[in-house]
């Protein structure tokens, strides 16, 4: 039951409200969502067959690449999502760019995520679209604190330069083979990396043409 006494439907949750505040108070909305249970530690595979052209994907880069090069396929709201091994990032990018059946051209996109629960915390996620087929995936690695490393793609997608150094600079991930990793958001000389779930909410005081704005964990207490 919820705290206002609603049933919540299997598998969902409702989350507090920002800065904590529950019940009325909230004015930001963000109390009255609804939203999935997060994904179980263990990342479980779709049955096939997978649908459209999920299939042909997956078939292809097995072909090309072995049985073992997807650790796990997921068809999840219409996406598909291959997850891989760090260390074969660079291969799987190289092989989905170049092969004729594939021809996955741009990355739109890299970006890292946290999953604090899970042994291997650190994702990063990779958007690739061909524009040859009109098609999208979606390539996923995951790595523990104990050895954050990734191969980088910025040899196949030049385009992953930055982003690869965001994804260093936010959650430390440590890109092998990137031309010159440092940090691109935060200064060279700042401790920790700002977007890891159990980094503190902290925050600098500023002043701003006469006014003071206080830090975030300053600015707001519900009571």
């Amino acid at each position: 039951m919820s705290e206002n006494n609603e049933v919540q439907p299997v598998g969902t949750e409702r989350p507090k409200g920002l800065f904590g505040v529950t019940g009325t108070g909230d004015t930001s909305g963000f109390g009255g969502l609804v939203r999935a249970v997060p994904a179980p530690a263990e990342i479980l595979s779709t049955p096939e067959p997978l649908g459209g052209y999920f299939d042909e994907i997956v078939g292809a880069l097995k072909d090309l690449l072995g049985e073992d090069v997807a650790r796990a396929v997921v068809v999840d709201r219409g996406e598909l999502t291959i997850h891989i091994a760090p260390d074969r990032t660079a291969e799987v990018c190289k092989t989905m760019r170049d092969d004729e059946s594939l021809r996955f051209e741009f990355c739109s996109s890299v970006s890292g995520v946290d999953y604090p629960e899970r042994a291997n915390r650190l994702h990063v996620v990779y958007h690739l679209t061909s524009m040859t087929y009109r098609r999208n995936v979606r390539l996923e690695t995951a790595v523990g604190l104990d050895h954050p490393v990734v191969q980088s793609v910025t040899a196949v997608y030049p385009t992953a330069d930055w982003q690869e150094r965001e994804a260093y600079d936010m959650f430390g991930v440590v890109f092998e083979g990137h031309p010159h990793l440092t940090r691109i958001l935060m200064p060279d000389d700042w401790e920790g990396h700002p977007q890891r779930k159990d980094y503190p909410l902290g925050g600098i005081a500023v002043e701003y043409k006469g006014a003071h704005i206080p830090p975030p964990d300053e600015r707001r207490a519900y009571k």
